[in-house]
């Protein structure tokens, strides 16, 4: 099995940052893209930040000069440092990974149970 546990969240003053964390644990073999989602109430779901399977980085245009995207490999984690915070961040954040297992053939797309962002003063 693979788990990815996020943590980080938090409420927080406009103007400031936090720092969100993903590990995947369990049975990897191998990570393909890993990066950042949100949802914001009544609204879809949202890239907002994630490595490609090649290593590079894509941002959604709202977050680009406010956000960074960053990993460890040996540790199989993925950070996102949010700085900047406006209210309109606030979201339930999500992380999500293209892993393959140990011993299975083809990768799975993994999503962490979300945690929450709140910007407000």
């Amino acid at each position: 099995q693979v788990q990815l546990v996020e943590s980080g969240g938090g409420l927080v003053q406009p103007g400031g940052s936090l720092r969100l964390s993903c590990a995947a644990s369990g049975r990897v073999f191998s990570i393909g893209t890993m990066g950042w989602y949100r949802q914001a109430p009544g609204k879809q779901r949202e890239l907002v930040a994630i490595f490609t399977r090649y290593g590079s980085t894509n941002y959604a245009d709202s977050v680009k000069g406010r956000f960074t995207i960053s990993r460890d490999n040996a540790k199989n984690t993925v950070y996102l440092q949010m700085n900047s915070l406006k209210p309109e961040d606030t979201a339930v954040y999500y992380c999500n990974a293209d892993i393959r297992q140990t011993g299975v053939s083809s990768p799975y797309d993994y999503w962490g149970q979300g945690t929450q962002v709140t910007v407000s003063s």
